[in-house]
């Protein structure tokens, strides 16, 4: 009876750790994973394959954290192209990628503009208000980074965050200089 036990749990257990591991390989934190797609391509989410990026099939979501993917990956370039496909450009989320892209180009007020578009439309989303903070900071603004970080601690409900954690940082590096 064991060895019938064995033959069958074995290979379920081997499938959860492989699993469990998967996902912790294309992490759970709001970290993107590596763009996996060629140029001019996006992962459709729904399918989990490279489409062109202007198929009507894909959403405005899989364009946009898609962006986020290739902008952190140094890509800002392509992730302006791609974001530039959307439907809606307007969303918080599409304008601070916007943003990102753009400060990480060297377009810093350009990048503040698209940040501050972003608060509008969501005052409560912590990370356009970490990359604000940090566009600060290049500008030499503390004051301002500081009152993004204060932001960051009402809306987190402490200082334990990743967006909190990130902009004191680049705070703290900052004063060093």
């Amino acid at each position: 009876m064991n060895s019938r036990f064995s033959v069958f749990i074995a290979p379920l257990l081997i499938a959860t750790a492989l699993t469990s591991s998967l996902a912790l390989a294309h992490g759970d934190d709001d970290s993107p994973a590596k763009p996996e797609c060629p140029r001019g391509q996006v992962l459709d989410k729904k399918t989990q394959k490279c489409v062109l990026q202007t198929s009507k099939a894909l959403s405005d979501a899989d364009r946009t954290d898609y962006a986020y993917q290739l902008a952190k990956d140094n890509r800002y370039e392509e992730a302006l192209a791609l974001l530039d496909t959307l439907k809606d450009p307007n969303t918080a989320k599409a304008l601070n990628y916007r943003g990102y892209a753009t400060r990480k180009l060297g377009r810093t007020d350009e990048g503040i503009g698209y940040y501050l578009q972003s608060v509008k439309l969501d005052p409560q989303y912590a990370k356009v208000r970490e990359y604000l903070g940090e566009a600060y900071v290049v500008k030499g603004r503390l004051d301002l980074a500081q009152e993004q970080l204060q932001q960051i601690k009402s809306i987190c409900g402490n200082s334990a965050c990743e967006e909190y954690r990130d902009l004191a940082e680049a705070i703290n590096d900052s004063s060093k200089t």
